[in-house]
């Protein structure tokens, strides 16, 4: 049961509102029956922070429904990407983390939508042939703080290739949830970017994003009527990166 769902049940209040077994949310947020499979070859782990786990506006999970090769893992630390996936990664180096840090290049900078950098922040050389060669993705998803500690837990992720988006648009989420930077957005605009951008396949952008939409606008419908299903707040002002 979700934090959203729970509330009513334990003010006293309305009636508890049952979750989806399959996207985990308040079932009048649920897009499921739309949810469409996208067949692709590049494999997806997200790892998300344990504090991080906005059923209402969250879309990690929502993310990985879109694909049979995605895992989605909640925690703080694994000992190996081979542990974080669950089945054997021969070379971490062609797996590929988008980077919290900072980086002497600024992807808005360029013409490029996903830039390949260097362990010292830096532009990559060849970059078509180093992104053509990613086999699978690592995101993180939680506030920026949550997801800084998720990095500095997993020492296995300086053995992936680090990369930066520089999207040409802000968040779709606009005035629901404010993000500190220009390149924040929610996991699954930034999995759509990357799949998209990897595989130069904009039909997995235009999906991903299309379930976003609904997912928003089934909040919004719902948000007026249904004030018990809005994120719980934080306790202290946080500021956020990727929420699932």
């Amino acid at each position: 049961m979700s934090k959203s769902s729970e509330r009513g049940a334990a003010d006293g209040g309305p009636e508890v509102i049952p979750d989806c077994k399959r996207c985990h949310k308040p079932l009048a947020l649920c897009i499921c029956d739309s949810v469409e499979l996208i067949r692709n070859r590049t494999s997806l782990l997200i790892l998300q922070h344990p504090q991080e786990q906005d059923r209402t506006l969250g879309t990690a999970r929502l993310t990985a429904l879109h694909f049979p090769d995605a895992v989605l893992k909640i925690g703080l630390s694994w000992p190996s990407l081979s542990k974080a996936l669950g089945r054997p990664v021969h070379d971490p180096s062609r797996w590929a983390v988008l980077y919290l840090g900072s980086a002497k290049v600024d992807a808005f900078d360029t013409d490029r939508v996903i830039v390949a950098i260097d362990r010292k922040g830096e532009m990559e050389d060849n970059q078509r042939a180093i992104l053509a060669d990613i086999e699978g993705l690592v995101l993180l998803d939680g506030t920026w703080s949550q997801a800084k500690a998720l990095w500095w837990r997993n020492a296995w992720m300086l053995k992936c290739q680090r990369i930066i988006l520089g999207p040409r648009g802000p968040s779709r989420y606009g005035k629901l949830r404010k993000e500190p930077r220009r390149d924040g957005l929610a996991t699954i605009e930034a999995a759509a970017m990357m799949l998209a951008g990897l595989e130069n396949r904009p039909d997995i952008e235009a999906t991903l994003l299309a379930s976003f939409e609904r997912m928003l606008a089934k909040y919004r419908e719902v948000q007026a009527t249904m004030p018990e299903l809005a994120p719980l707040p934080k306790r202290r002002r946080d500021y956020r990166r990727r929420r699932a």
